[in-house]
């Protein structure tokens, strides 16, 4: 009987070490999975607050989406004055090319609020967008003005909020200009880029682009149109009127309809 005893509360010592030993692994796990949540959390903050991007993984339908802002003025060849809200395109371009590469990245979703800027960047960064062959989505809420119209349409499928508005206006140079006839032949090339990309991936006519460009009762100091919401659809400019929800509920669709087209 002693025997059987002991043998019985050894096992019993045997096992109640093997539910400590498989608590403190559960324990060591919830908290290396909290550790890991910590630190991916951390690392979207600093993505954000570094260049505006972060990655959305956490939907329902397992799809990876790429987020990218393009907010405040976007910065050229010259650096802005460091109070200035900027988009820097030396950020934004190589993103879109590591997006391009990735086989992880499903989708991008590009949300805009800029006055514009240099030219040559908004096109690149428009260019860039345009040639992806993810599914892209684009959403006006302030506005997008400017060289922001290109980005704005250089998306698969586009949408503005209801009070989101758009800048038309002709190209604009700043500083000494030499007034001589190449240099606005100059201008108008510039011009002719920009309207040829906005109509080629809208559908807008370039004869009612320019029109809106050098609208003069519009603007009280200067030649453009403003177009608020609902009228950037009407003029043919932007797919649809909406919002968040819209936007990425469209481009999940788009997704989906992606990879059930490569199977």
């Amino acid at each position: 009987m002693g025997n059987k005893n002991n043998n019985k509360n050894g096992d019993k010592g045997d096992a109640g070490k093997n539910a400590d030993r498989k608590n403190k692994i559960s324990n060591d796990e919830k908290r290396e999975e909290q550790e890991k949540q910590r630190d991916k959390e951390k690392h979207q903050d600093d993505r954000i607050g570094e260049v505006g991007q972060i990655t959305l993984d956490e939907n329902a339908s397992n799809h990876k989406i790429h987020l990218i802002t393009i907010i405040g003025e976007i910065e050229g060849h010259d650096n802005l004055s460091s109070t200035s809200k900027t988009t820097k395109y030396e950020h934004v371009l190589p993103q879109l090319a590591a997006i391009e590469d990735s086989k992880d990245i499903d989708g991008v979703l590009i949300l805009l609020n800029t006055m514009g800027g240099d030219v040559e960047a908004g096109l690149a960064i428009a260019e860039m967008i345009a040639s992806l062959s993810k599914p892209t989505v684009s959403l006006v809420l302030g506005g997008s003005h400017s060289i922001g119209v290109p980005i704005a349409v250089s998306t698969d499928y586009s949408y503005i909020v209801p009070t989101g508005t758009m800048v038309i206006h002709p190209v604009r140079l700043n500083g000494m200009v030499i007034g001589v006839p190449q240099t606005f032949d100059y201008f108008r090339q510039i011009q002719d880029r920009i309207t040829g990309f906005v109509c080629t991936h809208c559908k807008i006519s370039k004869s009612r682009l320019e029109e809106l460009m050098m609208e003069t009762g519009v603007l009280t100091k200067d030649v453009g149109t403003i177009l608020v919401g609902s009228e950037a659809v009407e003029e043919g400019i932007i797919c649809q009127v909406g919002g968040i929800k819209d936007a990425v509920a469209k481009l999940h669709d788009m997704v989906d309809k992606r990879i059930a087209d490569t199977k």
